[in-house]
This record gives C-alpha cells, sequence and structure tokens, in this order.
C-alpha cells in the first residue's frame, strides 16, 4: 500500500471549519509531497520483502544441507548419525516456525501489490500540475461542504452511503482537501477531530488505490471496498491501521514545521516594520548597547546619556550612537530649520556630544526615544 504524501503549503493559511474554499489548495508541492511519500514506502516494503527473503533462504540452504547430510550418514551408517538426527529435529522444528511466518508475508505481499501501482507513474509536468491545481481549486469550490460531511461521518456503512449517493467524491481532490484540512486541524491544537478525519482520508486513498490496482472507475470500486473494509482480513487491518498511523504522524509533522514556519515569517515581518532609516532593528541595537546606556534609554535620562556617552571611549561612542540613529532610536542631526522651530514634531530635541573632547559629532535624542 502507497504513502500519503504531505503538501508544502503557505504556512500563514489556514482555514477556519467553516470556509467552503481551501486557502492552500493552489499548491502544486503537494502533489509531489504525495508522490515522493509512495517512492519511501514501496522502498520500505522492497527492503523489508528483500531481508525477509534472504533470511528464508538461508534457513532452506540450511535445512537441505541437513536433509543431504543425515541422507549420507544414513547410508554409510555414520558414527555421527544420531547428532544428525538430533540437528535435523531441529530443524524441522524451525521448519514449522518458519511456515506461518512465510504465509503471513505472502497474504502481506499480494495486498500491497493489489493497491500498489503496476508501474512508476511518469513526474507530473508544469502544464499537468498547473492543471491539477486547477481541478482541486474548482472542484473544492463545488463540493467542499460533502467532502466535510464525508470527512465527519464515523461508521463505515454511513461513509459508504454517503459515497453511493455523492459517487463524484471518489476522487484525489477529495483525498487532497481531507489531507489539507487534517494539517490545519493539527496546527489548530484540534488533535482528536484530526485523528478522525485521517480516518476518512485513509479510507478514501485505499479506496483509490484499490480502483488503480484494478484499473476501473473509482466510483464503481464503493461498494467491493466497503464489504471488504467492513470485514477485513486480519492482514488487510494491520495495514490500514499501520498506514493511518504513519500518516497522522506526519500531518503532526507537517503542521509542526508550519507553524515554525509562520512564527519566523511573522517575526520578520515585525522586524522589517522595525527598521529604522539606517536599516537597523531598534531592539537588536538596544539589545547590543552597553548597560550603561539602555539604563538611559529605559529610564529616558537625557542628561544621564550624556554623561555616559562623554565617558565612554570616542569611537565606541560614535560606534553605538551611529547604529542608534540607523535604527531609529535617536534623531540624528536635524536641521537649522527643525532647530528653530523645535522640531519635527513641535518638540525640542536634545543634542548630546559623541566624543570626550566634545566634538563636533552630535546627535538628537528624540524626545520619546524607542526602548
Amino acid at each position: 500500500m502507497h504513502l500519503i504524501g504531505l503538501p508544502c503549503v503557505n504556512p500563514l493559511d489556514v482555514s477556519d471549519d467553516e470556509d467552503d474554499t481551501h486557502p492552500n489548495i493552489d499548491t502544486p508541492s503537494l502533489f509531489r509531497w504525495r508522490h515522493q511519500a509512495r517512492l519511501e514506502r514501496d522502498e520500505a516494503w522492497r527492503k523489508e520483502k528483500a531481508e525477509f527473503e534472504a533470511s528464508y533462504k538461508a534457513f532452506l540452504q540450511k535445512y537441505n544441507a541437513g536433509q543431504q547430510k543425515l541422507a549420507e550418514a544414513q547410508k554409510s551408517n555414520s558414527a555421527d548419525l544420531p547428532e544428525l538426527m538430533e540437528q535435523m529435529k531441529q530443524l524441522e522444528k524451525e521448519d514449522q516456525e518458519w511456515q506461518p511466518k512465510v504465509e503471513e508475508f505472502k497474504k502481506k505481499d499480494r495486498i500491497i501489490n493489489s493497491a500498489a501501482l503496476k508501474h512508476e507513474e511518469p513526474p507530473p509536468t508544469d502544464d499537468s500540475e498547473e492543471a491539477a491545481i486547477n481541478r482541486l481549486k474548482d472542484f473544492v469550490n463545488k463540493h467542499n461542504k460533502d467532502i466535510r460531511r464525508f470527512g465527519l461521518f464515523q461508521k463505515p456503512l454511513d461513509s459508504q452511503n454517503c459515497l453511493l449517493e455523492n459517487p463524484f467524491l471518489v476522487c484525489e481532490e477529495t483525498a487532497n482537501q481531507l489531507v489539507l484540512w487534517c494539517i490545519d486541524l493539527a496546527m489548530e491544537e484540534k488533535f482528536e477531530l484530526m485523528n478522525h478525519v485521517s480516518h476518512q482520508c485513509i479510507v478514501m486513498q485505499f479506496m483509490l488505490e484499490l480502483a488503480k490496482s484494478l484499473k476501473c472507475d473509482p466510483r464503481a470500486c464503493i461498494r467491493p471496498f466497503f464489504a471488504k473494509f467492513m470485514n477485513p482480513e486480519p492482514e488487510y487491518q494491520k495495514a490500514f491501521d499501520d498506514e493511518l498511523t504513519a500518516f497522522r504522524e506526519r500531518i503532526r509533522a507537517r503542521a509542526k514545521v508550519r507553524l515554525e514556519e509562520a512564527m519566523a515569517k511573522l517575526e520578520e515581518e515585525e522586524r522589517e516594520k522595525r527598521l529604522g532609516p539606517g536599516g537597523l532593528d531598534p531592539i537588536e541595537v538596544f539589545d547590543s548597547l552597553p548597560a550603561a546606556l539602555q539604563e538611559c534609554f529605559e529610564k529616558k535620562d537625557v542628561e544621564r546619556l550624556k554623561t555616559v556617552l562623554c565617558k565612554m571611549d570616542p569611537k565606541d561612542a560614535e560606534y553605538h550612537m551611529k547604529r542608534c540613529v540607523d535604527s531609529g532610536l535617536w534623531v540624528d542631526n536635524v536641521n537649522q530649520q527643525e532647530d528653530e522651530t523645535g522640531g519635527p514634531d513641535g518638540e525640542t530635541g536634545t543634542e548630546v556630544p559623541t566624543t570626550s573632547n566634545g566634538g563636533d559629532s552630535v546627535a538628537t535624542v528624540a524626545p520619546d526615544p524607542i526602548v
């Protein structure tokens, strides 16, 4: 059974439960994630199958060698006959232990192969991705309420009846929309509802994979799928549960990444809004100031600020002054007109020397400096 991939979506787009149109449906990454997840699941199964077959082959070689040695010892009436018979008895016991494992493996292989694609699909071109995205937009605009109604059913029989009444829902667009809904629910920490919707998402995905394996219209698989799903073989139920667990883990991981990306973007936007005329962040500049200067800003003590700057090394004072000006913490020398009128806001700025020898380098501290 193939995995269901997760979409890479805009981290700030979180839809409300009642929205008719999902804000994330215009992302081409959704299809690449699903394709990549299928490839990873196929590779994991190939590895598991190879390891099992190698182990069983090694046992069969050991078993056949034991039989051959025992037959030769019986012909020659060898003194090793009792020991070889005991070894063969142990191998017979191991063979009995292997048989149920082999049968279980064969059933699992049949289940996976029945739902797997018979050939690898070529990666979609830009045109096909764009067309798929447009189809998803149109489909969700028309049927999102029906999709969500299906996503909330708890009983398999109710799900079956819903799909029989609305067979157009059995399609990739429904599965994709359920994936996006699950991510939003996880981001909103509505995990109980997310767990339920994710179950319906895997139901839809299993049904689609069954249709692919049978090469038939997905709408024709509704009754056959639920007949098997409501009375599953243990191996089939285990495959479903394993896929559901893995899918929920991927949903939580993707939601966590999106939240981190959203926070990072918000912080960057806030930082850009704070940037001063020289492109520096006033908060970052304030945090980099010596403690004495920070105290002056916190208390808005202009006289103490003058004193601290005059006592500092001239180069250090000028360095910090320039950064404060570039960040907007301090207002650099206002023009003569502003000096005469009392500053740009009608308030008189305070000139603060930045050198201990009373040089020309001065700055005007804003009447209400940003801290």
